[in-house]
């Protein structure tokens, strides 16, 4: 590609060279606008250099490119030739073809008449085959039924010569059967009166036995009952007689029991009225039993309250004991945990120091970068202004573009370091808060830190701008 024109010579009047006026030049001013103009002379003459090659490689170009067209033409002009002679060849198979297809429709229509008189032909064979078989076959069957009707008849006669037989059979049965029946009963009519008279005869024979044995018997029973009666008649007038004894004998007991009973009532005057006397105190002495079966209770209950006592009283000591292990146990750890706290805080305290420093050197240098490139970026406006009003070429589209995209870029450059600067502010300000809330937790006042906390601050100050970062941490 040739170097693109940056402007376009213009022929001058009078001291006015390509839109710029020479008179008020001075000789270093007017070398080096001589040397632009040869420079730019040198870039025409070789921008024409070029042009002319690209005119004859594209003369060269056309040339080959007709010489193609002509060689194409050519080959189309064949390929149109050979397309129809290959149509006018298919136009002659189609008509062989066609022809062949009317000789083949020709042979077809022959070959279906033939096939339909040799069908016509087997079929009338055929039917008449059938109608044969059918005849045959109706003969047959008729004959079968013929058979068939001898073989009833055959049947029938044989049926009733059966009958027969069977009847006669029955009958000589049935007369064999009634006279073994009446010999039969016979014997059994004999056997049973037989069977009778002998019963008849043993009843008579046990009935005479029993009744001699119910005689002797009763003559027994007689005779003992005599004997008892004689014995209880002797025994009661025994009773009788010891009756009246005892009657005699029970009378002077009386009498002596009359006066046992006046002098037990006398007694029993005397304990009434001795029982009178001692009635009170035997309700004191009832109350005061009472009593003591009442502190005797107490006293049970007392004492298994003391027994259940004592032993919660060693279970809480061995408690007690369990417990001060423990409490010392837990105040060893306790002093454990504390040293553990104190080194923890003096670590996480350099730890924030350290942060707090390292975030502070990278948020100035941060700043300073941030303020260079202002620096520079403006710096370079200047520049920028000032060459054009001292070289007074306008600014076109395609200057404002880079300008534009320029700033664009150094404007990202700046968003990044904003952004970068909000994102260690954030983690600044997200350290201090993870510390106090450790303090807190570890129940640490922040007064015994020994330094106040640098933080951001939102609104600016200290050097550093706004930034997104203020958004989410709050700044106390």
């Amino acid at each position: 590609m040739p170097p693109k024109k940056k402007g376009k010579g213009k022929g001058g009047v009078g001291n006015i060279i390509d839109g710029v006026d020479t008179t008020s030049m001075t000789r270093e001013q007017l070398e080096v606008f001589c040397h632009r103009i040869k420079e730019e002379n040198e870039r025409e003459r070789e921008e024409r250099n070029f042009f002319q090659l690209e005119r004859d490689k594209l003369r060269t170009f056309w040339e080959i490119t007709k010489n193609e067209l002509e060689e194409a033409r050519a080959k189309l002009r064949n390929k149109d030739r050979q397309i129809e002679e290959a149509a006018e060849k298919n136009e002659d198979e189609l008509k062989f073809y066609k022809q062949k297809v009317k000789h083949l429709q020709y042979e077809h229509q022959n070959s279906l008449t033939e096939c339909k008189a040799e069908a016509l032909v087997s079929l009338k064979m055929a039917q008449d085959d059938h109608t044969e078989q059918e005849r045959e076959l109706l003969k047959d069957k008729r004959d079968l039924k013929a058979q068939i009707r001898e073989q009833e008849m055959t049947h029938q006669d044989q049926t009733k010569s059966l009958k027969l037989q069977h009847s006669e059979e029955i009958s000589n049965i049935r007369t064999q059967f009634e006279q073994k029946e009446k010999e039969l009963e016979l014997k059994y009519e004999k056997k049973f009166a037989d069977l009778k008279q002998e019963l008849n005869t043993k009843h008579t024979m046990e009935m005479s036995e029993l009744e001699e044995r119910k005689n002797d018997q009763i003559t027994d029973l007689t005779k003992h009952h005599e004997k008892v009666f004689n014995e209880m008649k002797n025994y009661y007038n025994d009773i009788t007689l010891n009756n009246l004894a005892l009657i005699s004998s029970l009378k002077d007991q009386m009498e002596v029991l009359r006066k046992q009973n006046e002098r037990m009532s006398k007694q029993v005057s005397d304990i009434t009225a001795e029982n009178k006397k001692l009635k009170e105190p035997l309700h004191q002495a009832l109350q005061d039993v009472t009593e003591y079966k009442r502190q005797l209770e107490h006293y049970e209950k007392d004492k298994l309250a003391l027994a259940n006592t004592k032993a919660k009283l060693g279970a809480t000591k061995q408690e007690l004991d369990d417990l001060k292990w423990a409490n010392d146990a837990l105040q060893l750890r306790f002093e454990k945990l504390e040293a553990e706290k104190d080194e923890l805080s003096s670590r996480f305290v350099d730890a924030v120091l350290e942060v707090q420093q390292k975030t502070g050197q990278k948020n100035i240098l941060l700043q300073k970068r941030l303020q260079t490139l202002t620096k520079v970026a403006e710096f370079r406006d200047v520049i920028i202004g000032e060459m054009r009003l001292m070289t007074g070429i306008e600014t076109d589209a395609t200057t404002n573009t880079n300008l534009e995209k320029l700033l664009a870029k150094k404007n990202g450059i700046i968003h990044d370091l904003q952004y970068e600067l909000a994102r260690v502010c954030k983690a600044h300000d997200d350290l201090l808060d993870t510390y106090e809330d450790k303090l807190q937790q570890y129940g640490i006042p922040k007064s015994e830190l020994g330094f106040v906390p640098l933080r951001i601050l939102q609104d600016g100050q200290g050097g550093l701008a706004k930034s997104p970062a203020g958004l989410v941490t709050k700044n106390r």
